[in-house]
């Protein structure tokens, strides 16, 4: 009896006329997508909306956004509804991977295209004299809101600012491109004026140097200025202080804090450190793959943890007066993202399983007005709201 060398194809195994066959359906639908968002003179009741609470900066309502690759569909963003009130600090947290940083990314509409795409729900922003729904907002008015209405403060600076231009290139080129009526002096006066207000002792030099000559809190501080400069409604910092030592990351935290009150602006705090969504946010979003699992404000999210999810990574911080012989992890490993499961997500990792578990993902359940899990746990614990 003859065996064959070749072992039977596993589920992750894909041939080349499969992911021909995908990659010319996604060029097609990508194509469709392309053309809808470049297009020109639109009308704006194409793209304009309302809020639905006027105290909302920002709304995030069923927003789905994909990556088409040659191996499939990545749902990386599946169905995130959440909301952002003016002038309060929302923190995202979760593990990499969850979504935190593409849900930040499809707000200010840099998602790699053509490849990601925000394929369904509405990201309704409360400009300052319309609301806009961003994912229907074409590419030349979120020119004028990138940058100017809302910003973005990016993981790691040095890779973030231009290594060939100054300082001063890369701030002046903000308030130079929104507001081309302002005269040189007018744009570096700005400009010097930022960089002492994010706490660089010595912004005339450091407005000429370059920005291999700066150090990581410093080139940090430079990328706030750059984000500060036109006083945006929002700003996302996408992990400011993954990159720093811990004394820098507490100084980051208070400057950032500090200017947010200054300008009356609103964050949106993607970051993995629970110990700084607890110093920092008014609420919390907890991620996992793709999805928000838990939602509400600081105190209710760290009091009364209800998600396994979120009981686990409040488990496996260190605490320091505790002492462990080994700290928690989380069991299992994520899905794989190009063929979710139609079950809750966490539910190969959960210690705390139902038999319902095994059915259709969780709802949303509301254990007070804002206190919201998606757990079949708290299915007959729901409290009713006024929604």
């Amino acid at each position: 009896m003859k065996v064959s060398i070749f072992k039977k194809k596993n589920s992750g195994y894909i041939s080349a006329k499969e992911s021909s066959k995908i990659s010319r359906e996604n060029r097609r639908t990508t194509d469709q997508m392309e053309k809808r968002l470049n297009r020109k003179n639109v009308d704006p009741s194409e793209y304009t909306t309302k809020m639905r609470d006027e105290n909302n900066v920002v709304e995030f309502d069923n927003l789905h956004t994909y990556f088409f690759t040659d191996i499939g569909t990545v749902k990386a963003v599946d169905g995130v509804s959440f909301d952002i009130p003016k002038g309060k600090t929302v923190g995202v947290v979760g593990e990499s991977g969850c979504g935190k940083s593409v849900t930040s990314l499809s707000l200010m509409q840099l998602v790699q295209r053509p490849q990601g795409q925000i394929v369904e729900g509405e990201i309704r922003f409360n400009g300052e004299n319309q609301v806009y729904d961003i994912a229907k907002t074409p590419i030349q008015t979120m020119q004028s809101i990138r940058g100017n209405q809302i910003s973005m403060i990016f993981q790691e600076p040095m890779t973030s600012l231009n290594p060939v231009f100054r300082i001063g290139n890369q701030v002046d080129e903000v308030s130079e491109y929104h507001h081309p009526e302002m005269s040189k002096e007018e744009v570096k006066k700005r400009t010097i004026e930022m960089l002492e207000l994010v706490g660089i002792a010595n912004p005339e030099g450091v407005y000429n140097m370059y920005p291999h000559e700066l150090s990581g809190g410093m080139r940090q501080r430079v990328m706030i200025a750059i984000a500060l400069t036109l006083s945006p409604k929002l700003i996302i910092a996408d992990e400011p202080t993954t990159a720093l030592d811990v004394t820098i990351q507490a100084q980051i935290l208070d400057l950032l804090r500090n200017l947010k009150d200054h300008i009356n602006s609103s964050i949106l705090l993607i970051t993995h450190d629970l110990g700084v969504i607890a110093e920092m946010a008014d609420y919390v979003v907890v991620m996992y793959s793709g999805r928000v699992v838990e939602k509400g404000t600081v105190h209710e999210v760290f009091k009364n943890p209800s998600h396994p999810y979120t009981i686990g990574l409040l488990n496996s911080k260190p605490m320091v007066n505790k002492q462990v012989e080994r700290l928690y992890s989380i069991p299992g490993r994520v899905p794989n993202p190009i063929d979710m499961p139609n079950y809750c997500y966490f539910r190969d990792r959960c210690e705390m399983c139902l038999k319902k578990c095994n059915g259709e993902y969780p709802p949303e359940y509301h254990l007070s007005d804002s206190h919201i899990v998606s757990c079949y746990r708290y299915e007959n614990k729901e409290v009713k709201t006024d929604e």
